[in-house]
């Protein structure tokens, strides 16, 4: 479909409320910004790290300074409780953190060899002008693990948030604006995938896109024709594995804050459970009795747990996906109804047994909150079970088997493994996946050098 100057709207998606709009970005405006990016980025390079560094610490402040906006948008424009929003944005803001403050060691020439006459040294210096693609279901933090490292490495950055999100966009181009940082160094567009087409065909030097699979691999073709550099974080189908040492009633919310927060929609979410036959049928129970208990409804109410999904369209997805389910004769052990209200995109909280492997919520990626459960023998065929998909982004091991764990661990083919719940997210560590779920990694050291050329020099004394 062909970029048009009609308006993008936003809407709310616990009522179906419009609550605003902004104006798709043009062909020609998807050029003027690539172009300022250019022409911006050689003053931002020559400020050198720390004068960067001082310049997004303004960014960090303003951010700061306005985290409850930022979460009420948030929770207004997607739909997240919240609680959760808040959690969100806190979280942005620790990563962001730990980038100013790690970017300079993380940066810095690295000496590779030297002796009485020689010194080597590894640098890295930015591509140039990165074009940053983002979706919806986290927003700030998107916007920090797509951008900030970017930036702070010497990259210039023109930026498209997801159409669900425009409002929040409009956000961070203000933020960046009364932060009073340097003009044209980050840009933003708006629109829907054309507008992300037209970024990546455009004049840039690095592209990073998180979102599906689908979208993913035809920007990797695009960039493939132009031979630039490609960071893409994208889906998933996240194996689970209980063990039968595993504490059941110590593993239950662990399980429910993996697959429901957000109302499932995140990238590294737990999509698939596994669990050993002897412990199935109470997992089972003990895990839907805790689901049923959670608040669904109005995710500005302080107690609400789970709120609506960001879409009709992705409640529409979803549902199709439970119907074939339903048909493949899989039973229903919670919940089942997609449309339990007429108002907002809602869905019951959902719990699958009787899993088959040619079913679309197994063979695709399930972003909502419903869970699909299947029972195992031994531990050779349940990681030969976790790694029949596409998909390697993350997963998690439930067991009080040390060894076990290692060795499991090392044999799933996924890009961060958890133990009993522990949260891999930290700012230090790189993200991303194996197989279908992308190529390349943000956070941590590793992040920033991604989002650099690097450079060998090697000299006499």
């Amino acid at each position: 479909m062909p970029v048009t100057s009609s308006k993008i709207g936003s809407t709310n998606p616990a009522t179906y409320e419009l609550i605003g709009d902004v104006e798709t970005s043009s062909p020609k405006d998807v050029t003027s910004a690539i172009e300022r990016a250019r022409a911006a980025q050689p003053a931002w390079n020559k400020l050198g790290i720390t004068g960067r560094v001082k310049e997004m610490e303004k960014l960090y402040e303003y951010l700061s300074a306005h985290k409850e906006e930022l979460a009420e948008l948030e929770t207004k424009e997607m739909g997240k409780p919240i609680s959760g929003s808040r959690g969100s944005v806190a979280w942005a803001l620790k990563h962001f953190k730990w980038d100013l403050k790690n970017a300079e060691q993380s940066l810095a020439p690295e000496i590779t060899y030297e002796d009485e006459k020689e010194l080597h040294e590894v640098h890295h210096e930015p591509y140039g002008v990165a074009g940053v693609i983002t979706p919806w279901n986290f927003p700030l933090s998107n916007f920090v693990m797509g951008a900030v490292q970017a930036l702070i490495a010497g990259n210039t950055v023109v930026y498209k948030v997801s159409e669900e999100v425009p409002l929040y966009g409009q956000a961070l181009e203000r933020a960046w604006q009364e932060a009073k940082l340097p003009k044209d160094v980050f840009v933003e567009v708006y629109g829907a995938g054309d507008v992300g087409e037209l970024i990546a065909r455009g004049d840039i030097d690095l592209l990073h896109f998180t979102g599906s699979s689908a979208v993913g691999k035809k920007l990797y073709a695009i960039a493939g024709e132009k031979f630039i550099p490609v960071v893409l974080e994208l889906g998933g189908s996240d194996a689970g594995i209980v063990f039968e040492d595993a504490d059941i009633d110590k593993m239950i919310e662990p399980i429910f804050w993996a697959k429901f927060v957000n109302a499932g929609q995140i990238c590294c979410g737990l999509k698939r459970l596994f669990v050993h036959k002897s412990r199935y049928d109470e997992l089972a129970k003990k895990l839907s009795t805790f689901v049923a208990k959670q608040s669904v409804g109005d995710p500005s109410n302080e107690k609400t747990v789970i709120g609506p999904l960001v879409s009709e369209k992705q409640r529409k997805q979803l549902e199709s996906q439970v119907e074939d389910a339903r048909t493949k004769g899989c039973e229903f052990i919670l919940g089942g109804n997609m449309k339990p209200h007429e108002n907002g995109a809602y869905v019951e909280p959902t719990i699958i047994g009787n899993v088959k492997q040619n079913m679309r919520a197994y063979t695709e990626e399930l972003f909502g909150p419903v869970l699909l459960i299947a029972a195992f023998e031994d531990e050779a065929q349940v990681i030969e079970m976790a790694n029949n998909t596409a998909y390697g982004l993350s997963a998690y091991v439930y067991t009080n088997n040390g060894e076990r764990f290692k060795r499991v661990a090392s044999q799933l083919e996924a890009g961060s493994i958890s133990h009993n719940g522990v949260d891999y997210s930290h700012p230090a560590n790189p993200f991303g996946g194996y197989k279908g779920s992308g190529i390349g990694r943000t956070g941590g050291k590793i992040g920033f050098q991604q989002a650099c050329r690097v450079k060998v020099i090697a000299r006499q004394k």
